[in-house]
């Protein structure tokens, strides 16, 4: 074809022109309010539907593992006897290590709470019943057995008395004595219990 000036006009323009193109305009639309989202197995055609068959099987496979975990899921926490028991425990030993540290003489809390915290965690409930008979003695009564200025009690000594060896023939509070013998804090003037007791807060 030729333009007015006698040239011939581009091929593109030619093809344009023997091909119009057509436009088309879309317009999105919000699917908030579309509804719940259907899944194919329960279309009426499911049965039909070869990806909806697919679909179910691979439900009915994953079913058992999805109901455990969501039955683990929503399970209330449960606490077995044995739990119960060692919480109780754990607490008992807790409160006669704090019972020990505040018995309101500086000797005392600084020798048996330091004792306790070493020791009370490991201790058995029969050690642990041996221990809380003699923290519930007066206080002066645990200093004056401490500081050895009196003996164990009669009934909180071992059949072998002080002839007996090794801490597993020996009471809990014969153990205790021991220890403050060997413990350099059990050898301290008041001026030291002050200081120690000072840096580690327990004033």
């Amino acid at each position: 074809q030729q333009h007015s000036q006698g040239g011939t006009w581009p091929w593109h323009w030619q093809q344009q022109q023997q091909h119009p193109i057509l436009v088309t305009t879309s317009t999105r639309s919000y699917l908030g309010d579309a509804g719940p989202i259907t899944s194919r197995r329960d279309l009426p055609t499911s049965t039909t539907d070869a990806i909806a068959r697919r679909e179910q099987e691979l439900w009915d496979k994953a079913r058992p593992k999805y109901d455990a975990i969501m039955e683990h899921h929503v399970r209330l926490p449960t606490t077995t006897e044995f739990e119960t028991e060692e919480q109780d425990l754990d607490a008992r030993k807790k409160r006669l290590i704090y019972r020990s540290k505040q018995r309101g003489w500086l000797e005392v809390d600084l020798l048996l709470g330091t004792w306790a915290s070493m020791h009370v965690p490991q201790l058995s409930v029969d050690e642990l019943d041996q221990f809380e008979k003699f923290v519930n003695l007066e206080t002066v009564d645990i200093y004056n057995v401490l500081t050895l200025r009196t003996d164990v009690p009669e009934e909180m000594k071992s059949s072998g008395g002080d002839d007996a060896g090794d801490n597993g023939s020996r009471t809990v509070v014969e153990q205790i004595q021991d220890w403050v013998k060997q413990s350099p804090l059990g050898k301290a003037d008041r001026e030291k219990y002050v200081e120690v007791k000072t840096n580690h807060n327990l004033i």
